[in-house]
Formats: C-alpha cells, structure tokens, sequence
C-alpha cells in the first residue's frame, strides 16, 4: 500500500501549473461538498456510509490528516442539512461548475487528471488540499 507521502507525489505529477493548483484548492472543497450534499439529498445514510469508508482509507494513510477530514465531513454535512429543500439543486450546480473548472485547470496544465490513471486520486484530492493547509500552519501529517 501507498504512503500518503507516495499518493501525493504521483498526485502533484499533474498538479505543478499555479493555475491549476488554485482552482484545485477551491474545487476539490466544493466537490466534495457537493458530493455529500448529492449523497445527503438521497439519503442521509448513504452520505454518513460514503464518509465512513472514505475515513477508513484516509486513517490507513494518515491520523492527522484524517482527523482533519472528519471536521470537513462534519461541516459539509451541517451544511448540506441546513439547505432543506435547496440541497439538490445547489449540490448539483457546483458540482457540474466545478467539474467544469477541474478540466480547465487540467487544460492550462496539458495533463489529465490523476484519476483517469487510478480511481482512487479521487479520494487522494481533498487530503492533498488539507496536506497543504497543513504544512502552511507548520503540522505533521
């Protein structure tokens, strides 16, 4: 298995244009939002069973940084639940809007995206925007 340090090497391959970067510390946060908020609109369930699996692969990478995420899924869920009757449709607009800026900032890059080579960057993305976090606040992950 990967260390986390493995997985964000290979993930920041295709990260390295500052265009691209930025509009992955804003995208990644609002699809994983919106991933919750679509999960959430179905059923709550669903969402709290998608976060409990994601937590079980990021425990396996990292404590600190899963600690970390478990406050993002709380507060995304927080949100989700406040939206009431607005959470389908606005879970479903950003997540389009910002699938559509995530290809942008692939574009200006010249490379796709890490998940077309593994599925499983799909769950490395927010865990490397909290990495960053991380390090600019001088904390081990």
């Amino acid at each position: 298995m990967k260390t986390i340090e493995q997985w964000f090497s290979e993930y920041g391959e295709s990260h390295q244009n500052l265009t691209n970067k930025r509009i992955h510390w804003v995208c990644v946060p609002a699809i994983l939002f919106s991933i919750v908020g679509l999960l959430w609109a179905i059923d709550p369930l669903y969402a709290g069973l998608a976060i409990a699996i994601s937590l079980l692969f990021y425990f396996s990478l990292s404590v600190p940084l899963s600690l970390a995420m478990i406050i993002v899924f709380c507060l995304s869920a927080a949100i989700a639940k406040s939206l009431g009757e607005y959470l389908l449709p606005t879970s479903t607009s950003i997540f389009v809007t910002a699938w559509i800026f995530q290809f942008i900032g692939h574009r200006s890059e010249g490379k796709k995206p890490s998940f077309f080579k593994d599925i499983q960057f799909l769950l490395i993305g927010p865990l490397w925007c909290l990495g960053f976090l991380f390090q600019k606040l001088n904390l081990r992950y």
